[in-house]
């Protein structure tokens, strides 16, 4: 019974190490082909997705330089105009000024020559009527003086030893 069992164990080994090299041929021609396929094309796009993600984060990367330098610039550009814009303020502010000035002096001359303008006519009316007046005065005090014959003549006496005729 020991040979039987012993025959039957290495039949037994035997036909089961045919059935292994069977399976695993067969395995190999339709079952690895595939697999170790679809394992490669798994590992090629995973290298692919790999390289494209690497690729993605360099032009992200690159893109946020652009950006960083784009806002740099924004900036600068930015303060140069408000630099401009208060240079422009000042400027206009100061043209204004001397505008106003010289037109407040302008209209402070004009004003003062017209104060003399009118003083000076003031002062040659006032002079006009002065004369006018001490004019009918001395008419008036001639008169007077000269109503009778005798004043007159005595009058006339007294301005010749006045002037001095020689």
């Amino acid at each position: 019974m020991e040979k039987l069992i012993s025959e039957f164990s290495i039949g037994l080994f035997f036909w089961q190490s045919m059935i292994f090299i069977g399976l695993l041929f067969l395995l190999r021609k339709y079952a690895w082909g595939p697999i170790l396929s679809a394992v490669n094309q798994r590992e090629t796009s995973i290298k692919d997705a790999l390289a494209s993600a690497e690729a993605a984060r360099t032009e992200m990367e690159s893109l946020q330089s652009d950006n960083q330098r784009i806002l740099k610039e924004a900036r600068a550009e930015k303060e140069a105009l408000l630099k401009e814009a208060h240079s422009t303020r000042a400027d206009l502010i100061n043209t204004a000024k001397e505008e106003a000035q010289a037109e407040a002096d302008k209209i402070l001359t004009q004003v003062q020559e017209a104060i003399q303008n009118e003083k000076r006519a003031a002062i040659n009316e006032l002079r006009e009527q002065v004369g006018s007046i001490a004019m009918d005065i001395a008419e008036k005090v001639l008169q007077k003086e000269l109503e009778n014959k005798d004043k007159q003549v005595q009058l006339i006496d007294q301005l010749i030893q006045d002037s001095d005729l020689k």
